[in-house]
């Protein structure tokens, strides 16, 4: 099972990275900001993926995508890499 954080997290441009099994990805948000506040309807989550021993420097990304910056898009980058396990 794949833990990520809440969306709260990501809205305030924290990066993540995480591992299951061989699987390793690590998410950047993408925030956009309008005045103070974080435009959800403009921001998104990127995810990356790779799979082996090496962090992420040392590493061939396999594949990414981005998400909307919402509970569906977290949803869904959590179903993605699911599928990559």
């Amino acid at each position: 099972m794949i833990y990520l954080p809440t969306l709260h997290t990501f809205a305030m441009d924290n990066e993540f990275t995480g591992s299951a099994g061989a699987l390793r990805f690590k998410i950047t948000p993408q925030v956009v900001k309008g005045g103070r506040e974080v435009d959800m309807q403009q921001s998104a989550i990127r995810a990356e993926l790779w799979h082996g021993p090496l962090c992420y420097e040392k590493s061939e990304i396999e594949a990414e995508q981005t998400f909307p910056m919402s509970e569906e898009g977290r949803a869904a980058m959590l179903a993605w890499l699911e599928e990559n396990i």
